[in-house]
């Protein structure tokens, strides 16, 4: 089908690097590896930093004009979509061109990765979460990417429109940084960080990492961070200099072989949706230790593919990390489960054969006579 396609959080042409703009690239390739025809309607950007009903009136304005002109197009060409899907969405980054859109051309509207914070309801995003709670209940299908995502949305998702998506990537670069068998894993354990070095929940969770570390300045091991960003200078002082290397950020075709090359990638993950990064190293044969966060625990399989430890509990980090430096054959066990997992659960090809049958469903639902919705 012809699948119109937009991200209101971070365009796909956005030049910051990031995990939502990776997997909005890897949404659009997977709709299309499976025999789909994807059309980036719009590029407009609705987030902002800043909330207010003045400043997200004008936002919504804008927006507006973005859907006379998208229509315009459609008219012009007398070439609509066969649905409209919208990635990312919330109360900083409501969606006005689709649901307009779908209501002018009576199409399919679709959600993937959509969220929902009740107590942005007032204050200073009361416009956006209206906004965005509008397009949830027009939507003919929405997917969370993670379960606790999921439950925010019952309140006005019904349960037959409502899915979890779990998230996916192409694991081949993964795959071919592993040349033959990785050696197995010992002293110093060779550890990695990778993440963008800004204030809040990033800067956080370097906090919790050094401070865990810290604990274990009598144990071998070294780490290497890989990021950049505005707070460099703050991360790199939280760690020892001798045992840190510092990279930088690197392109993403860099990054496969360095996962590759260490024995296990940590992470506390504050506040993080999921972390692309615990899936990149899995899908490289990577373990990892992380925080238990949001949908962490649904791409990272405790025990298993990596050692998870409640969100900001330094001193269960600390264990989780002590655990494996001393006993190095849990990262190399840890590691071979993971390469697997990502392959049977997480791959390409596994995200394509998901997001064909919620696009499916989204036309389904909207065919079915209104009255029937919602049982």
């Amino acid at each position: 089908m012809r699948i119109a396609f937009t991200a209101p959080m971070k365009p796909l042409d956005h030049p910051v690097p990031s995990g939502d703009r990776t997997m909005g690239r890897l949404i659009v390739k997977a709709l299309k590896s499976a025999g789909h025809e994807v059309e980036v309607a719009s590029t407009f950007r609705s987030w902002r930093k800043d909330g207010s009903d003045e400043l997200q009136s004008k936002v919504k304005a804008e927006a507006l004009k973005e859907v006379s002109r998208i229509a315009n197009d459609w008219k012009r060409d007398r070439k609509k979509p066969d649905l409209f899907l919208t990635y990312h969405l919330y109360h900083k980054a409501p969606d006005w061109i689709g649901p307009a859109l779908a209501d002018r051309f009576d199409l399919p509207y679709a959600i993937i990765e959509a969220s929902r914070a009740p107590k942005r309801k007032t204050g200073n995003w009361a416009f956006g979460f209206a906004a965005a709670d509008m397009a949830l209940q027009r939507a003919d299908a929405v997917a969370a990417i993670h379960n606790a995502d999921a439950e925010c949305l019952h309140e006005v998702v019904p349960p037959d429109r409502l899915d979890v998506l779990l998230p996916f990537l192409d694991e081949a670069p993964y795959r071919q940084a592993v040349t033959g068998s990785k050696p197995p894993a010992s002293a110093p354990l060779k550890l990695l960080a990778v993440g963008m070095m800004r204030e809040g929940d990033k800067f956080r969770s370097y906090e919790v990492l050094a401070a865990a570390l810290d604990r274990l300045m009598n144990l071998s091991w070294h780490l290497t961070l890989i990021g950049d960003g505005p707070v460099r200078s703050k991360v790199v002082d939280l760690f020892p200099a001798d045992r840190i290397t510092v990279l930088g950020a690197l392109g993403a075709e860099d990054l496969p072989a360095q996962y590759a090359q260490h024995d296990l990638v940590v992470w506390p993950a504050i506040r993080e949706a999921f972390g692309l990064v615990l899936m990149e190293a899995q899908a490289a044969g990577t373990g990892v230790v992380a925080g238990n966060t949001f949908g962490v625990p649904d791409i990272v399989r405790q025990g298993e593919t990596g050692l998870l430890s409640q969100e900001g509990d330094v001193e269960a980090f600390a264990a989780n990390l002590e655990n494996v430096i001393r006993n190095p054959g849990i990262a190399d066990r840890l590691g071979i489960a993971a390469s697997a997992y990502i392959s049977a659960n997480h791959s390409l090809e596994a995200g394509a054969a998901r997001l064909d049958l919620f696009a499916r469903k989204a036309v389904d639902n909207h065919r079915r006579p209104q009255k029937d919705q919602g049982k």
